[in-house]
């Protein structure tokens, strides 16, 4: 499988709100980075189970629309506008790294 078609799977999952399917995109040992911060934001897949069950897909107009994609091997670079999150729609680029067919880390940068 494509590092572009695992992340669109993990898109598809997350614009469904299907947490099962969502995490199953992510290494058990996944690491979610939030720059600057140079330490891992979330650790796991099971930690980022727990974050995305309590704090994303409780919002019922959660929702990601892909501005921008570039796919460099086994890195994807998206550039998507968040819904239902915050009172407004925001930007964000996320950094896949892909090993085998799992994200095994991400690096998100958002607009503030």
């Amino acid at each position: 499988m494509s590092a572009e078609a695992v992340v669109q799977r993990q898109l598809d999952a997350y614009n469904a709100r299907d947490l099962d399917a969502f995490v199953a995109q992510y290494a058990d040992d996944v690491e979610l980075y939030r720059p600057p911060a140079a330490a891992p934001a979330l650790v796991g897949r099971a930690a980022l189970r727990d974050f995305y069950a309590r704090e994303r897909f409780v919002h019922a107009g959660l929702h990601a629309d892909l501005l921008h994609r570039s796919v460099l091997g086994a890195t994807v670079i998206d550039h998507e506008r968040i819904h239902g999150v915050r009172p407004a729609p925001f930007e964000v680029v996320v950094v896949y790294q892909i090993v085998g067919d799992q994200i095994a880390r991400t690096w998100s940068f958002a607009a503030t």
